[in-house]
């Protein structure tokens, strides 16, 4: 049997081989310059890299050394309804598996936006649940399962005080995870991206191509978070973390992007 082949660009499993890498293609991703590479589970597993695993109070950070494709970490959140991934990465092996497992295994995945969806279907059968991604999204899933749940419209609770919630920032399925716990805390992944200060986040459409969101999906977001309760805010790699202070952040930063968006 073929195996199923990864881009080595943005870490997405395929169903096939195929020439070539649609999410890459996209001008939110890229083609590197010495063009489409491909490997598989068993490549990304090689080359001496190893599991990643930090543990951060609730919250355990989980990806390989030396980085992989795009070089985000998923995060497993323990909550008191099981324990959840959020956003997802395309290195999996025993250790990462054990490690999970001794905490209890999962009772779901979901995911921020297609540039994470990866290895997502082989972390869905290791522990034997579903992945909720959102339907706006559907046409960017390589490799089809069962094993996907899509939902619509702008929110669904994935558990006891866990809420999706779609913003479109990013991708018209752009999602974010809010936990109602302790004094709250929002999964953003890069829909919305924790900046070098950590006193703003920032909203884009294609980082790698530096082209801003519209100010009207940036407003938009602003307004569906407002009500949330949230003073922790995670983003994508490790180490982005604004620890406190993120709900009046993010809504001054999306303010002072559409006074910049705006300006003449």
């Amino acid at each position: 049997m073929t195996a199923m082949p990864i881009c080595a660009t943005c870490g997405t499993q395929y169903a096939q081989p195929r020439p070539d890498c649609p999410i890459c293609e996209d001008e939110r991703q890229y083609v590197p310059p010495g063009g489409q590479q491909w490997t598989d589970l068993a490549g990304v597993r090689a080359d001496g890299r190893t599991a990643l695993i930090r543990e951060q109070g609730e919250v355990l950070g989980i990806g390989s050394e030396p980085r992989f494709a795009i070089g985000q970490r998923a995060l497993l959140l323990r909550t008191e309804a099981g324990n959840v991934l959020w956003d997802c990465v395309s290195y999996l092996d025993d250790e990462i598996i054990g490690t999970i497992n001794d905490l209890g295994g999962l009772i779901g995945i979901a995911i921020s936006h297609p540039h994470y969806y990866t290895t997502m279907v082989e972390w869905a059968r290791t522990f034997d649940v579903p992945v909720h991604l959102h339907a706006n999204d559907q046409q960017w899933i390589g490799r089809p399962d069962p094993s996907i749940r899509l939902w619509e419209g702008t929110t669904s609770e994935l558990a006891p005080g866990l809420t999706l919630i779609n913003l479109g920032v990013h991708f018209a399925g752009g999602t974010v995870l809010h936990w109602d716990h302790g004094d709250g805390k929002l999964f953003t992944g890069d829909i919305v991206q924790v900046i070098p200060d950590r006193e703003h986040v920032a909203f884009m459409y294609s980082y790698p191509n530096l082209i801003p969101e519209r100010p009207s999906v940036v407003r938009r977001a602003a307004e569906i978070l407002e009500p949330y309760r949230f003073d922790a805010l995670y983003g994508a790699w490790w180490d982005t973390v604004i620890p406190t202070g993120a709900h009046e952040i993010l809504q001054r930063s999306a303010a002072r992007y559409l006074r910049f968006a705006s300006a003449d």
